[in-house]
């Protein structure tokens, strides 16, 4: 197994057992990935307090940021939630899309789109879908969204590359993202990329933010925008789970820095680059 694929194997692991933790036992760690944390942090992710169409009981605490509060969401738009979850930002997005519109969320944990298809039944909810799939390959044809969506799930995908190809992909000519994710200013103690559970807590698979834009930018997209900004501290009850207290007072001291952002971008109304099935690597 390769590397890709072993980190893979270890976010799916880890997020399925999410899938069936209470919301407090997900918001009490890092991302939500471990149970590394027993005092209520959130650490990473915002209050969708106010915000319509949110639902409490899809909401397992996993997020960095507020996507769909910047996404710039139309009545009868097509939105497009990758790494979806329970559901909740596909629940938020479905009120701004409307009855005419649609929203599909893609996770490629089992248990997240079961338990994501349980809440929309209880709910009633007839324009959302949900989608067992991988983001670095998406099963949603070309030019079909709107708007694509994030919350903290980019950065746990080994080829970046190849997810942001995929937004360009599946976005319609003029379309655009909004995505929050956890980048880097700084390098990490090495240690930190051979913790597993950190990798899968949303950190260690982080890249530096330069790096982050500069795949953006290469994937075709324009008028990238930075919506929000927000510096992530990991308490040091946390950080002793994995590191002792030398290693921590050597993280504190470095330039290092864990940062959330949300982004903004847009597909070129003309796209002359012909991209088409995924299987076809033209993006």
């Amino acid at each position: 197994m390769s590397q890709s694929e072993n980190l893979k194997e270890i976010v799916k692991q880890k997020y399925g057992e999410i899938a069936n933790q209470k919301v407090e036992s997900n918001v009490s760690s890092c991302c939500g990935a471990t149970s590394c944390g027993n005092d209520g942090y959130t650490i990473m992710s915002d209050k969708y307090d106010g915000i319509e169409g949110y639902q409490s009981e899809a909401d397992l605490g996993l997020g960095c940021g507020l996507p769909t509060q910047y996404a710039k969401i139309n009545l009868g738009d097509t939105v497009v939630d990758l790494g979806s979850g329970a559901g909740n930002d596909v629940f938020v997005a479905r009120t701004a899309v409307g009855a005419n519109g649609l929203v599909i969320g893609i996770d490629f944990t089992e248990n997240m789109i079961s338990k994501a298809k349980e809440n929309a039944a209880r709910l009633s909810f007839s324009n959302v879908n949900f989608r067992l799939g991988d983001i670095e390959d998406m099963p949603i044809t070309s030019n079909f969204a709107n708007v694509v969506i994030s919350n903290c799930v980019l950065n746990l995908v080994p080829n970046k590359h190849k997810v942001f190809s995929e937004i360009y992909r599946v976005l319609k000519p003029g379309g655009h993202f909004s995505i929050s994710d956890i980048v880097l200013e700084g390098e990490l103690p090495e240690k930190w990329q051979e913790v597993a559970e950190m990798y899968a807590g949303c950190v260690s698979g982080a890249i530096q933010r330069s790096e982050y834009l500069s795949i953006i930018h290469e994937a075709g997209f324009e008028n990238v925008t930075l919506q929000k900004e927000k510096a992530i501290t990991i308490p040091d009850e946390i950080l002793a789970n994995y590191f002792n207290q030398q290693e921590i007072n050597a993280f504190k001291n470095s330039n290092a820095k864990i940062v959330s952002l949300t982004i903004y971008a847009e597909k070129l109304s003309k796209d002359d680059r012909n991209c088409c099935a995924p299987e076809s690597g033209c993006c």
